[in-house]
């Protein structure tokens, strides 16, 4: 099944986002296939990140959750809210 993770950015935490940011991707990288897309949020000029949005693949919410919580992101305290939902991809039709 596959999960959307949500987290939005605490205010002015543009510089512990790229203190952070190479573990983070390399976290990402190393989900390998059950990661499907990610990527960040951003301000409406499309430069600052103001969060990030994630689709993942995992047997239950609780191992999505897991997932969420164990990104060196949430692990710095980057984020003020994540949310992890179940999804489901209806476009582009299979």
């Amino acid at each position: 099944m596959h999960f959307v993770i949500i987290n939005t950015d605490k205010p002015d935490s543009t510089d512990l986002r790229m203190k952070t940011r190479e573990t983070h991707l390399e976290y990402l990288r190393a989900a390998g296939g059950a990661l499907t897309t990610a990527g960040p949020t951003l301000t409406d000029d499309g430069q600052t990140p103001t969060g990030s949005v994630l689709i993942y693949e995992a047997d239950s919410l609780d191992a999505a959750k897991a997932f969420a919580a164990g990104d060196p992101y949430a692990q710095a305290g980057l984020f003020s809210s994540s949310v992890v939902k179940p999804w489901r991809l209806t476009f582009p039709e299979s």
